[in-house]
């Protein structure tokens, strides 16, 4: 009989948003009406206080590039487990947007809460492996 390496989860992984820094996201010269070091902190500093509702992180170049910024949502363990995916989010340019993903992360994220309706005209599908930019 053939045995299978169980795979297991952290005890508990809060929504988490994983922010583009790559080659395109967060370049002032892409995008200079943008003042990508500010949204930066004020995901990080809404982290902090969340008491671990959320989690940021910044990443490499995600992939689609000409949908930049990009930040991908990432569900809660509990919300994985019940099948929720994550959700890829373009476009993530202005203040009301920063707060759209705060407001949807801070409610639950994929999976738990429903998006703000201009967050969901904002969501992109994930690039394909091995897919150019």
């Amino acid at each position: 009989m053939t045995s299978y390496a169980q795979r297991t989860f952290p005890a508990r992984r809060p929504c988490t948003l994983v922010v583009c820094r790559g080659c395109c996201c967060g370049d002032a010269r892409k995008h200079p009406g943008t003042d990508h070091d500010a949204q930066l902190r004020r995901l990080l500093e809404a982290a902090a206080v969340s008491r671990g509702r959320i989690a940021v992180r910044t990443s490499d170049c995600l992939g689609p590039c000409g949908q930049a910024n990009v930040v991908v949502v990432q569900p809660s363990t509990e919300a994985r487990r019940r099948g929720a995916r994550a959700v890829w989010v373009g476009f993530a340019l202005d203040d009301d947007a920063t707060e759209d993903l705060l407001a949807w992360a801070e409610s639950g994220g994929p999976g738990v809460a429903e998006p703000s309706a201009t967050l969901e005209l904002q969501m992109i599908p994930a690039p394909s492996p091995g897919k150019a930019r």
